[in-house]
């Protein structure tokens, strides 16, 4: 009688200590207030972005929150640098990042961009380029997303900026801890 009563509490107490803790994550109203913030209230079309992203996706583990600037006449670049933050925690980690583009791509922009990450085992995991397609089309603002990934990370970048900036290219994002001006 006493063996079965101890059972469970046993059974408790030998369950395996190295079990990886699930990471915390960003649920949609944190995300949409984050990113209303960030862009301005006055960003209308941001919540049907974002809804689309986490119908996609589900919930970030990660934001980066950033500006970027870019141009292309077919052949592109991009330069942008940002904040990553995991939620819960205070401090950010300061993040660059730069990609070349090549397709069919004419204009130049500056642009906020607010970076939802997911799967991201380390920061330092995030230091590797993310091939991705992207089509973009801005007049005088509006928003933008696509998805770009390495292994299991996929990061989704939204975008809002100024500027004129419109077609088709295939590209990367390099992350790095500096900022460089080769963006290869």
């Amino acid at each position: 009688f006493v063996c079965l009563v101890a059972l469970p509490f046993m059974a408790g107490a030998t369950a395996p200590k190295n079990q990886q803790q699930q990471p915390k994550t960003y649920n949609e109203g944190e995300v949409t207030k984050a990113a209303e913030e960030f862009f301005g209230t006055g960003a209308k079309g941001l919540a049907d972005v974002l809804a689309k992203i986490f119908k996609e996706k589900g919930e970030p583990m990660a934001i980066i929150r950033g500006e970027e600037a870019g141009g292309a006449i077919g052949v592109g670049v991009r330069y942008g640098h940002g904040q990553l933050a995991y939620k819960g925690s205070s401090a950010g980690t300061r993040v660059y990042w730069q990609g070349p583009s090549l397709g069919f791509d004419i204009g130049a922009n500056a642009v906020k961009v607010f970076v939802l990450v997911y799967n991201l085992p380390t920061t330092d995991a995030l230091y590797q380029r993310y091939p991705g397609v992207e089509g973009s089309l801005y007049f005088v603002g509006g928003f933008g997303v696509n998805y770009v990934q390495n292994d299991k990370t996929v990061l989704a970048p939204v975008r809002f900026g100024v500027g004129w900036r419109q077609g088709i290219g295939v590209g990367y994002m390099h992350f790095t801890r500096k900022k460089r001006y080769n963006p290869f």
